[in-house]
């Protein structure tokens, strides 16, 4: 039997899939070779048996497995719980100083260049990759797999450079009416599925032009945070700015350990995507406390060397709040660089997008926060009118009746309702199926729906207070961070000081399953 060199024990291989071809198929040929050399391998579809509690089983699964091997297809690209697993897999290496489980890539049918999702593009952030094209690369990969488990190395070649996420190309305009586009992530800055929620955007647009502004968009997870951002910075940049989009979410775990690894981290990052010499060394002075290094860092050298002003935007703030050993110095430092715009002209020179989805619920002195000054953005869901308008945008001839049945289940969630827009367009399912079928494990949205499970189910007390909402008939008090977590996940609704069902879809679904398995 193969064995661990590092650890002296069988090594566990977790296959990562989508139940469909070819990547099932690839996947049983990758688990028989691999237990045929000795090694123990984990597939959900073979290894979670009936009365398995199938969320407990990936995760033990995910806690033991020393490799991550993640057959990445076009389908399995836009999975939710593709992503939540490799974001899982992300999370316990980073906590494990990079050690294991190591995560193998393997695109499946899926070119180099077809572009990842967001969140996709920030777990697999520096991760070498390999492509399947056919059956003639398989023996090729297999043989590369069997011996990087022999030795415990990783894929060859790995790319120490951290990627920025890049925005899309706008040179080629969006036609009349699209082709329906599968919805995952960021939507395309050409897309013509992207709708706006006036006057939020012309708001933006005026803001991120003016000396030393910033801009603070909330929202629940899915509402199209991350592509107002990128639309944002993308106008910007063609009034003449410099753009970086800088995403919290690709740093490792350990950055966030220390305020002063923290703030190196965030000022090399933003220098390597102005393509700016790293100069750390020269402005960072033990005698001088962290904030002060990174202000000296952006006042002394970042933002002289450049000819243009820069608009800034920082995604997935979210990271930071959960270490409040560091939330407050740095946001109190953003704020402090926002004040010094009003009477330095340095500063005047740097736009702040700050992306977050839940409140703000870490303890900030009033005067320190950037939290309360600036345009505050909160998405709101989509109207009845804007779904109609996207349903036609799908060649969709919708009646608004139409528009409120589907309405009626998933509410005017972005995500869902362009969930719904896509499959239908394509003839893949009618309305009435849809709706039917909706809050069922057999449903469409069922990929959504156990991606939030197995979020709630990893966390015991927020499953007990999902489910006082999800089966209560009227609206529900609960501790605040509890609400706010729950809000920021996108499955509550916070009235004031209460909190209910997002949907129907959501309060149907959770209704039945949290009460099932509790």
């Amino acid at each position: 039997m193969h064995l661990n060199s590092a650890e002296g024990q069988p090594v566990q291989v977790f296959i990562s899939y989508r139940s469909q071809e070819p990547d099932q198929s690839l996947a049983h040929q990758f688990s028989q070779t691999l237990q045929s050399a000795g090694h123990e391998v984990f597939m959900a579809a073979e290894s979670i048996r009936l009365g398995d509690r199938w969320s407990q089983r990936i995760d033990q699964a995910l806690e033991r497995c020393d490799y991550f091997l993640l057959l990445l297809s076009s389908q399995s690209a836009t999975s939710e719980m593709v992503t939540e697993e490799v974001r899982r897999a992300r999370e316990l290496r980073d906590l494990r100083s990079g050690e294991k489980p190591v995560i193998l890539p393997i695109r499946v049918q899926f070119p180099m260049s077809s572009p990842l999702n967001y969140d996709l593009r920030g777990y697999l952030n520096r991760i070498q990759q390999r492509e399947w094209k056919s059956s003639n690369d398989t023996p090729i990969i297999l043989q590369e797999v069997l011996e990087l488990l022999a030795t415990g190395n990783r894929l060859a070649d790995v790319d120490d450079v951290a990627t920025p996420p890049t925005l899309p190309s706008t040179d080629t305009p969006p036609l009349p009416v699209a082709e329906p586009e599968l919805p995952g992530g960021q939507v395309d800055l050409a897309s013509k599925f992207y709708v706006e929620r006036s006057p939020i955007e012309q708001n933006g647009y005026e803001t991120i032009t003016k000396p030393g502004a910033l801009i603070r968009i909330k929202a629940p997870r899915q509402m199209g945070k991350t592509s107002l951002m990128s639309r944002l910075l993308h106008h910007a940049g063609e009034q003449g700015c410099l753009t970086v989009p800088l995403s919290f979410q690709i740093a490792d775990a350990a950055i966030f350990a220390d305020l002063d690894k923290f703030l190196r981290w965030f000022c090399a990052s933003v220098g390597r995507r102005l393509r700016i010499p790293n100069k750390l060394t020269d402005y960072w002075d033990e005698m001088f406390g962290s904030k002060d290094n990174c202000t000296a860092y952006f006042e002394e050298y970042l933002l002289p060397e450049i000819s243009a002003p820069l608009a800034l935007g920082l995604d997935e703030v979210d990271m930071v709040f959960q270490h409040p050993e560091i939330a407050s110095d740095f946001f109190g430092l953003l704020r402090a660089w926002h004040e010094d715009a009003k009477t330095r002209e340095v500063w005047k020179k740097l736009r702040l997008v700050v992306v977050h989805s839940t409140e703000v619920y870490i303890p900030l002195n009033i005067n320190q926060s950037p939290f309360n000054v600036g345009l505050p953005i909160e998405l709101p869901e989509f109207t009845p009118a804007q779904v109609l308008d996207l349903a036609h945008r799908h060649g969709l001839d919708w009646t608004l009746e139409q528009v409120t049945s589907l309405m009626d289940m998933v509410g005017g969630h972005p995500y869902l309702v362009r969930v719904a827009l896509y499959h239908v367009a394509r003839q893949e399912i009618s309305l009435a199926d849809l709706l039917r079928s909706a809050p069922t494990e057999a449903g469409l949205y069922a990929d959504h729906l156990r991606r939030h499970l197995w979020n709630l189910e990893q966390r015991p007390e927020l499953a007990a207070a999902a489910k006082r909402v999800f089966t209560a008939n009227q609206p529900v008090r609960l501790e605040a961070i509890q609400a706010f977590q729950l809000h920021s996940m996108g499955i509550l609704h916070l009235q004031r000081n209460e909190v209910v069902p997002r949907c129907n879809l959501y309060r149907q679904y959770f209704g039945d399953r949290l009460t099932v398995r509790r």
